[in-house]
């Protein structure tokens, strides 16, 4: 099949903070290097201004999501996310991305992967990334999913519906364990750290570590050429530690600041993805800093003592605003024990139709 003459059926919908395009698997080819060259095509990819292509010249818009039907009668669908490069030709499924999740649901309703419920649909989604699993609840009034809402989140202009999700079997999504390095708290170059990994695989440390307060503005950090070198090797040591071996060329995993909040969250986070700053910060990102902030003995575990007793949402601060996540964990297993994790996301279907590689 030439791709080229007949395009390829696909969807863009902003998912949290993200953009991607979603397919279903069958509308491409089932060789993964096809298909990969094939989707950079889509994306522009390599371009900085991907001009040639459906991305935004960011990270955060050049995303894929890749949805199919389910072969395990107790989830829905299959959902496999990939992080193509801006203005490198590469593409990763190294990682999650919760963001994109977040349109998971909705784009399994609208292509008839799963029934609409009357008032509201829950959609159980298998991350093939990770072999875990989430379940998306969102508006479908009258069996239809409606997009509108008044749910605000930080970094997205306007409201729009609530899409819910809730995260089982995440712990060591990337690296096969909660503490990756089996450690509490490592040292990496000097520097105290927390390597969690609860959907997302994080190296944790102090904004303060760096000589930063952790209030800086990505513009800032994103200047500083100096730091964000500093950053890259560093995450590199980390990731040794973690056992991930090299990943010089791999979008994980992430290295997330901390300090003591200051806009009436419970956390100030400064996050890199994995070496340009986040204008925000990524969902399980999130949820994975919270999960290594809650163990004794952690980076920042000494500002949870500010955090009300018994909740277990915690709001956290970054550049542009909040995030609100949902944490519960067992710290008294040897090892410890996720029991809980989630987040409120939404997301826009943009356009519905037939898009072309150059």
């Amino acid at each position: 099949m030439s791709y080229d003459d007949t395009g390829v059926r696909c969807t863009m919908l902003r998912g949290g903070t993200s953009r991607g395009l979603y397919f279903e698997a069958g509308d491409l080819p089932a060789d993964a290097a096809e298909r990969d060259d094939l989707l950079l095509r889509l994306m522009g990819t390599p371009d900085p201004r991907q001009i040639d292509g459906l991305g935004g010249s960011t990270t955060l818009t050049s995303k894929v999501g890749i949805v199919s039907p389910s072969a395990d009668p107790e989830v829905d669908v299959d959902y496999l996310f990939l992080q193509l490069g801006v203005d490198e030709a590469t593409v990763s499924d190294r990682q999650n991305c919760g963001n994109i999740l977040a349109g998971v649901g909705p784009f399994a309703v609208e292509r008839g992967l799963v029934p609409a419920g009357d008032t509201e649909t829950s959609v159980r989604i298998r991350m093939v990334n990770s072999d875990s699993v989430a379940v998306a609840t969102f508006p479908t009034p009258g069996g239809r999913v409606e997009y509108r809402g008044d749910v605000a989140i930080a970094g997205v202009p306007g409201t729009a519906a609530p899409v819910v999700l809730a995260f089982a079997d995440t712990e060591g999504s990337a690296t096969g364990a909660l503490l990756p390095t089996g450690h509490v708290r490592d040292t990496v170059e000097g520097i105290d750290v927390t390597c969690v990994d609860n959907g997302m695989p994080v190296v944790l440390a102090a904004a303060a570590s760096f000589g930063l307060t952790g209030y800086e503005t990505h513009e800032q950090l994103a200047a500083d050429t100096g730091l964000l070198a500093r950053v890259d090797a560093f995450r590199r040591k980390a990731a040794e530690l973690m056992g991930m071996g090299d990943v010089s060329s791999a979008s994980v995993p992430k290295t997330v600041l901390v300090a003591a909040p200051r806009d009436g969250g419970h956390v100030s986070t400064r996050s890199f993805i994995p070496v340009q700053p986040h204008t925000s910060i990524g969902v399980l990102g999130a949820v994975s800093v919270v999960t290594g902030m809650l163990l004794p003995g952690a980076v920042g575990h000494e500002l949870t003592a500010d955090w009300p007793a018994g909740t277990s949402q915690v709001d956290v601060e970054h550049p542009t605003g909040h995030l609100l996540v949902d944490v519960v964990v067992d710290a008294d297993a040897t090892p410890p024990r996720v029991l809980r994790s989630g987040v409120v996301r939404t997301a826009r279907k943009l356009f519905d139709g037939t898009a072309f590689p150059r």
